[in-house]
């Protein structure tokens, strides 16, 4: 996958600034909700920004490779 969208997923107070720089922000403030948001990326997305928390409830499967997956990365805590 070759360029792409950006998009961020995690609490409201550690994602929301991201959207200044043009990322997609999806506020998922539990695991349930980083799972749905995870679920539902549209496949425009190149990047996947994850929190440390995010990153916890979607396990392996986020960061799995594959060439229909986005490029994750997961902020620091």
């Amino acid at each position: 996958m070759t360029g792409g969208t950006v998009a961020a997923i995690g609490a409201r107070t550690s994602v929301c600034g991201l959207a200044l720089a043009g990322v997609d922000v999806l506020v998922a403030d539990d695991p349930d909700a980083v799972r749905h948001a995870w679920r539902t990326l549209p496949g425009t997305v190149g990047l996947v920004i994850l929190t440390a928390e995010a990153a916890e409830a979607l396990g392996a499967e986020a960061m799995a490779p594959g060439p229909s997956r986005p490029l994750t990365v997961v902020m620091p805590s």
